[in-house]
C-alpha cells in the first residue's frame, strides 16, 4: 500500500476491494511559521516516524502547541491515528491540517482514502476532486476517484479518471486491472481483455 506523505493509495475493486469529527473551526491560515524550537521537534518526529518509532513520533508531535503545528504536523498525527484504526480522530487531524493550510492537498487525499475505506464514496469523491484541483497531475488521486465512482456504479466517470491516472503513470498494475474491470462492466469485453493482459505483464515484470 503506497502512502503519500506516509499515506496510502487504495487498491479497490474485485480482487482488491477496500472501502478508509469535524474539527473545531479555527481561522484558516497559510502563514504558520514555526519557531526554530518547534521546527526541530517536527524534524525529530519525522525521523522517529521513518524509523517506525511510532510512540516517540506521536509524543513529539503532541509536545508542539496547536498554534505552532504546521499542516504537515497535523497530517502526520492523522497518519499515526489512522494506522491505529482511530479513523474519527484521524479525520479530525486531517481537517486541522486543512484549516492550517487550505491548499494542503495531501490532507484532502487522506480524507478521501478514509471515506472510501469507510463505505462513503460520495464523500470520497468530494475530497479527491479537491486534490485534483490543487494537484491535477497526481495520478493516485485520479485513480482513487475512479475507484469511488466504481463504488457508486458510475462506470463512465470511473473510466475517464482511471485512464487519466494511466496517462500520468502507466506502470501501476492495479490501474490497468481496475480499468479492465470497468470496461467489463461497460460490456467492452475486448478492451477489458487487453487491459487485463497488460496488468498480467506488469505483474510478471515485478516478480
Amino acid at each position: 500500500m503506497k502512502r503519500f506523505s506516509y499515506i496510502l493509495f487504495l487498491i479497490v475493486l474485485t480482487a482488491n476491494c477496500a472501502f478508509a469529527l469535524p474539527a473545531k473551526k479555527v481561522k484558516p491560515t497559510n502563514t504558520i511559521v514555526q519557531t526554530e524550537q518547534y521546527k526541530l521537534l517536527s524534524e525529530q518526529a519525522n525521523v522517529f516516524y521513518a524509523g517506525n518509532e511510532i510512540n516517540s513520533a506521536f509524543n513529539m508531535l503532541l509536545s508542539i502547541p496547536d498554534e505552532e503545528r504546521s499542516a504537515q504536523n497535523w497530517l502526520l498525527l492523522g497518519n499515526l491515528l489512522q494506522d491505529q484504526g482511530k479513523l474519527d480522530e484521524a479525520v479530525f487531524m486531517y481537517n486541522r491540517a486543512i484549516q492550517t493550510d487550505d491548499s494542503f492537498y495531501k490532507a484532502y487525499y487522506n480524507l478521501g482514502n478514509i471515506y472510501l475505506q469507510d463505505g462513503k464514496p460520495n464523500m470520497a469523491v468530494e475530497q479527491y476532486k479537491k486534490v485534483i484541483k490543487l494537484h491535477p497531475e497526481y495520478a493516485y488521486a485520479h485513480y482513487n476517484l475512479g475507484c469511488a465512482y466504481i463504488a457508486l456504479g458510475k462506470y463512465g466517470k470511473a473510466k475517464f479518471e482511471i485512464l487519466t491516472a494511466i496517462d500520468l503513470k502507466n506502470t501501476v498494475a492495479d490501474f490497468h486491472y481496475n480499468l479492465a474491470y470497468v470496461y467489463k462492466k461497460l460490456n467492452k469485453e475486448k478492451t477489458a481483455k487487453s487491459y487485463l493482459e497488460h496488468y498480467n505483464k506488469l505483474i510478471e515484470n515485478q516478480i
